[in-house]
């Protein structure tokens, strides 16, 4: 609020009558606090002004009638969301513009009977705040005078919260039976506004219940219910609200609403908590949660990383920690599960001005709609959004939200640059829609991952295409996991040695097949193989492992710059045949092939190999995991190796019989000058 003009008018109005007075009093710690001592200003101006027999910080019974009259107006106009009122509205409050005019610091004339435009006179409070702190006011005192027409029209939309742990007695007829149960239910109702026009009025609601504002009041409002266990009733039920289902931002005034009161032990915890540095020692409360989220978000250094899983939280917690998605470069909110309100937060974060967020991983939110993904896409056409990545890797998507990925690329400016679409069900009709977008001079895209998204051949056509589009400047394509089989092989190692193309890293990888050690090993005797489903078991933990690295370890090689993934696609020996092609090319930018899980076999590596003697080969990562690999393989690749020059950095050949000897004939290139080997698995 410091960058309202009107507040720090206010702030400074207060802060001079201080000084004046020769005040040595605490200054104002609070809205609260604030807005209480500027209201006594203004009615010690207006004795000056109007003159009066009383001291001018004296309250008198005309004083304070005319003041819950403007409270009067403020409430009413302020539930109905109005800002501007009439004459009318003043005399439906008993006032007349002759009283307005004597708090002309509070309630002024905008527009001026004479206007051509507006034929009557138009009135406003001389800020939102102040209509907001007087409504408070206003509502307090009906309170305190039990004025249950005015409390219960205020509380009839004020339903109980089935998500609450709390347990609500009352319904919505029930009468208020104390100050604790009137500001829980007056929360409550701020907490499922919309548009949060209630949260400052409640707030102030809060910040009055406290004794210290009532006596800079002047005896307005009552205090005899202002007992201190009330008081920490009202305190430990703002700290143990659920608001469940309800927009963190919302959330957050909850923690505004203890600073209202002056309890800073939430905040000290923070601040501590924020020192100390340990996030995931220390068990947070949802309060606490809500209180890090505005620190988080207030705080002059951009956050590097957001990761909602490092802090030791409720579910709840993790959901009220979304605002400091605002105020970070990278935003980790996977398996979140979060409903449509808290997208819209991410969505503001990407378009907030400025928007530092360049991050953002979504992955496994099942919850996640097609909806959900229109609403980021259009948040990404946003001139404000600068967001290079984004991770949707199983959000249980389909070919709808292709469509909006598709226009939000092709728009202008475009920043992205790496697109994760693993495990959704998106299939070729979805993936023709994003390659139309791949060859737009206005897509920018180098990353496009589609592992696991029931892809075929006719998606490798659509792939080939846009590779062959002038620019494309995709470099890498993942797209493993997809029955693509050989002749989809053949289409995309085919535009590898096209001119226009530009990638350098390409994934297959097929999981169906098992390796057969009795053939590959030719009669050879082998030792006792372990129980059949404790192999199976080692190879299912295994592959889930990797599968997590894919997506999270940057070490595996997702955020290379170069390389082709075909992991997982069903191919054979005959695939190798065409990759072998593409690497003897000499406009191949090939430096990263992953094979794994195919059942390539020795025959299959073999051919490779001819592709990786060939002098116009670059490739510097190979990887041939589950392979159904013998030491026939090794010999192969040895030779290979051997060649010169050969710029081969990383072999992976794991999960592959090669015996002691295959190992020997490995063991045996490493000794040789032109082998550059660096990593061997």
């Amino acid at each position: 609020m410091c960058l309202i003009p009107v507040f720090c008018w206010i702030t400074a109005i207060v802060l001079e009558d201080m000084v004046t007075r020769d005040q040595r009093g605490e200054l104002p710690q609070t809205l609260t606090d604030l807005y209480s001592h500027f209201l006594r200003v203004q009615i010690k101006r207006k004795k000056q002004k109007y003159g009066g027999k009383q001291r001018p910080e004296e309250l008198t019974k005309a004083d304070k009638e005319l003041l819950l009259k403007l409270g009067r107006l403020a409430f009413e106009h302020l539930e109905k969301g109005n800002i501007m009122f009439y004459s009318e509205d003043l005399k439906r409050c008993g006032l007349d513009v002759s009283e307005v005019s004597v708090y002309s610091g509070v309630c002024t004339e905008i527009f001026k009977r004479e206007s051509v435009i507006f034929q009557k006179s138009v009135y406003c409070f001389v800020h939102l705040s102040i209509q907001e702190f007087l409504a408070a006011v206003y509502m307090f005192h009906r309170y305190t005078r039990k004025d249950t027409v005015v409390i219960n029209k205020f509380l009839k939309y004020s339903k109980p919260n089935r998500f609450s742990r709390i347990t609500w007695l009352f319904t919505n007829n029930d009468p208020v039976t104390s100050l604790d149960d009137f500001l829980r239910r007056a929360l409550m109702k701020s907490l499922k506004s919309e548009n949060g026009h209630l949260d400052l009025f409640v707030r102030f609601l809060h910040g009055l219940s406290l004794e210290s504002n009532q006596r800079i009041l002047g005896g307005l409002l009552d205090q005899r219910n202002s007992h201190p266990k009330t008081i920490q009733k009202v305190l430990n039920n703002l700290k143990e609200e659920n608001s469940d289902k309800i927009s963190p931002d919302r959330s957050i005034n909850i923690f505004h609403c203890l600073m209202e009161m002056k309890d800073q032990s939430v905040h000290q915890e923070i601040q501590e908590f924020l020192k100390s540095g340990k996030k995931s020692e220390r068990r947070l409360s949802e309060i606490h949660c809500s209180a890090l989220a505005y620190l988080l978000q207030m705080s002059e250094e951009v956050l590097d990383e957001l990761d909602l899983q490092q802090y030791n939280t409720s579910v709840e917690g993790r959901r009220r920690l979304i605002p400091a998605v605002r105020n970070c470069r990278k935003a980790e909110l996977s398996a979140s599960f979060l409903p449509t309100s808290y997208w819209e937060v991410v969505a503001s974060a990407m378009t907030s001005n400025p928007s530092h967020l360049r991050e953002l991983s979504l992955s496994r939110n099942q919850s996640l709609t097609d909806a959900d993904v229109h609403l980021q896409s259009s948040a990404m056409m946003h001139p404000n959004c600068r967001l290079e990545t984004l991770r949707l890797w199983c959000c249980n998507l389909s070919e709808i939200s292709c469509i909006s990925l598709a226009l939000a690329l092709r728009s202008n400016p475009s920043h992205l640059r790496e697109l994760d679409l693993g495990r959704n069900q998106l299939q070729d009709s979805g993936v023709k829609l994003l390659c139309g977008f791949l060859q737009d001079p206005l897509c920018k895209l180098e990353m496009l991952r589609l592992s696991g998204c029931r892809l075929s051949e006719i998606s490798c056509d659509s792939l080939a295409s846009a590779l062959r589009s002038n620019p494309s400047h995709l470099r890498v394509l993942d797209l493993g996991g997809n029955q693509l089989q050989d002749p989809a092989v053949k289409l995309l190692c085919g535009v590898l040695q096209d001119p226009l193309c530009k990638l350098e890293m390409l994934r297959w990888l097929r999981s169906s097949q098992k390796p057969k050690p009795a053939s590959l090993l030719k009669g050879q005797q082998v030792e006792q193989k372990p129980p059949a489903e404790k192999v199976l078991s080692e190879r299912k933990w295994w592959r889930t492992m990797k599968l997590a690295k894919l997506h999270l370890s940057s070490r595996d090689g997702l955020s290379c710059s170069c390389g082709t993934r075909l992991s997982d696609c069903s191919l054979s020996e005959t695939s190798c045949d065409s990759v072998a092609s593409a690497l003897k090319s000499n406009l191949s930018h090939l430096r990263v092939l992953y094979l794994s899980f195919n059942t390539l076999k020795d025959s299959g590596v073999k051919r490779l190999c001819s592709g990786l003697e060939s002098p116009n080969c670059k490739l510097e990562r190979l990887r041939l995991i589950d392979c159904s690999l013998s030491e026939v393989s090794c010999d192969s690749l040895a030779s290979a190796l051997r060649s010169n020059p050969s710029h081969l950095r990383e072999l992976d050949l794991g999960w592959n019989l090669l015996l002691d000897s295959g190992v020997k004939l490995l063991c045996g290139f490493l000794q040789d000058p032109n082998c550059r080997l660096e990593t061997l698995r």
